[in-house]
């Protein structure tokens, strides 16, 4: 793989990498040491840490340590015979200055067989956090997944998937049923359990064409166990194909529910059924920073980027590669502003 240049001229004052902060901050230690010999405070001696960034930036509507990535952005460097493994991915997304995880699985194809407590180290070591993951959750498999959940240190545990393909009022109903028993033992062990949407759940029940099969997801769940994460390009394909309803009212009304958002842009298709094609963050048509602005206590839920076509779709003249696209797209997130 070509080593990925993190060189971003456009935006000035680039923040040291967190793998550099953490070194930074290891060195500082002995500073600190120092200082309080001398009597210098602790804390002086942290801030003046040369090239640190400040902590300011209160306008930001994605703060720079609630940025982060779902994996499978780039999946193809996890998988086949070239995969560079978690140990390198982390080390190039922690350098681009991602600050949490969202895993597609557990696995690193030709790079080797790896355990959850060998991952956990890996993100402990480049001062990475697992947010969330996307598994295929059921009732029979909650405990185990909950288990490797609590290795990886995630405070939340999801499903990328639709929580049920029967989509009668019965189907869903069996599925808020269910996923109430699983979020009752996710927050039993001080995880939260949450469902992320594609376009299908903006639909209808098939039997009760007057409901939305979301908004009956969300009345048929305790808020206390089960959360959501709104893939906001996905609810932009909803609303093309079953209007009535408009993506920010469900955060604006219910922000606790949504501690998670998929930050993922679109470019308008009128020649698409989805109305959009997915783009890297900041080349689409979305308005995240209407989107953002919008929410009643923005910078308090985690801003997750994902392009499902990362690996083959880039802007010209970049050349296609999913690392590439992941460090514009964080600098986009990174720039928008209240």
């Amino acid at each position: 793989m070509d080593h990925h240049q993190h060189a971003h001229p456009t935006i000035p004052n680039r923040p040291m990498s967190r793998r550099s902060m953490l070194k930074a901050l290891a060195a500082s230690s002995v500073a600190v040491g120092l200082g309080a010999a001398i009597g210098t405070t602790a804390g002086a001696a942290v801030g003046s840490i040369p090239g640190a960034a400040p902590s300011g930036g209160r306008n930001r509507l994605v703060p720079v340590n609630r940025i982060g990535i779902q994996l499978y952005s780039v999946r193809d460097k996890l998988s086949g015979a070239n995969s560079i493994g978690f140990r390198r991915l982390f080390e190039e997304l922690s350098d681009i200055g991602y600050s949490q995880i969202e895993f597609a699985g557990y696995t690193q194809g030709g790079a080797g067989a790896i355990t959850p407590q060998e991952i956990r180290q890996l993100l402990d070591d480049n001062g990475l956090q697992a947010v969330g993951s996307h598994r295929t959750l059921t009732p029979a498999n909650i405990d185990a997944e909950l288990d490797i959940a609590e290795i990886l240190g995630t405070p939340f545990l999801g499903q990328g998937g639709a929580v049920t393909n029967n989509h009668t009022e019965a189907g869903w109903a069996q599925a808020a049923e269910n996923w109430n028993l699983m979020g009752e033992k996710a927050r039993a062990r001080g995880i939260k359990l949450y469902s992320h949407n594609h376009a299908g759940e903006f639909h209808y029940l098939t039997d009760k064409p007057d409901t939305r099969r979301y908004d009956y997801f969300l009345a048929n769940t305790n808020p206390e166990w089960v959360f959501l994460q709104l893939d906001v390009y996905w609810a932009f394909v909803g609303k093309h194909q079953a209007p009535g309803f408009e993506p920010i009212d469900y955060v604006r009304e219910d922000p606790r529910r949504f501690p998670l958002l998929h930050l993922k842009d679109g470019k308008i298709n009128p020649n698409s059924g989805n109305g959009y094609d997915i783009i890297e963050f900041g080349a689409g048509d979305i308005n995240f920073q209407e989107f953002l602005s919008a929410t009643r206590d923005r910078g308090q839920r985690y801003g997750l980027w994902e392009q499902d076509n990362a690996a083959t779709a880039a802007v010209p003249p970049n050349p296609a590669n999913s690392l590439g696209n992941a460090a514009r797209s964080y600098d986009a997130i990174a720039a928008l502003r209240g």
